[in-house]
């Protein structure tokens, strides 16, 4: 009577020969390796995605507020001229308002992307870790 190698999933007999057995890790591995590969890929693709979309609303409201900050500009060195004696004086004005709250939002984005972290795909790297685990275990 023959022995019929077990398929996936399925435990091995007692009396199948090690070179089966071998052969049969060695094709679970690289099942195992494929799918980690694939869910890889698809981590990366969906973060992508949403990136993708949001950069273009950013670079959308990035050029329509470019326009209104040019105009609101334009309004505050016009309102501190109707103060002070010259113009060039307000301008000076709104300049030094301007580069205090450029110098906080450079430090508060500074902050915000150390938390961040990377683009790594997280899930992979968990699983992989899982799998190694699991490798040690059976030597």
């Amino acid at each position: 009577m023959a022995v019929s190698a077990p398929g996936p999933g399925k435990p091995p007999d007692a009396d199948t020969p090690l070179p089966e057995l071998l052969k049969q890790l060695s094709e679970e591995t690289q099942t195992l390796v494929k799918l980690e590969i694939a869910l890889a890929k698809a981590e990366l693709t969906e973060k992508g995605k949403k990136a993708g979309k949001g950069a273009g609303f950013l670079g959308a409201a990035a050029l329509l507020g470019l326009g209104a900050f040019g105009a609101f500009t334009a309004l505050l060195i016009a309102l501190i001229a109707t103060v002070v004696d010259h113009v060039w004086l307000a301008a000076l004005i709104v300049t030094l308002i301007y580069a205090i709250i450029a110098a906080v939002l450079a430090k508060r984005g500074q902050k915000e992307l150390k938390q961040a972290g990377g683009p790594a795909p997280e899930q992979t790297i968990e699983t992989l870790k899982e799998d190694a685990q699991w490798a040690k275990t059976l030597k």
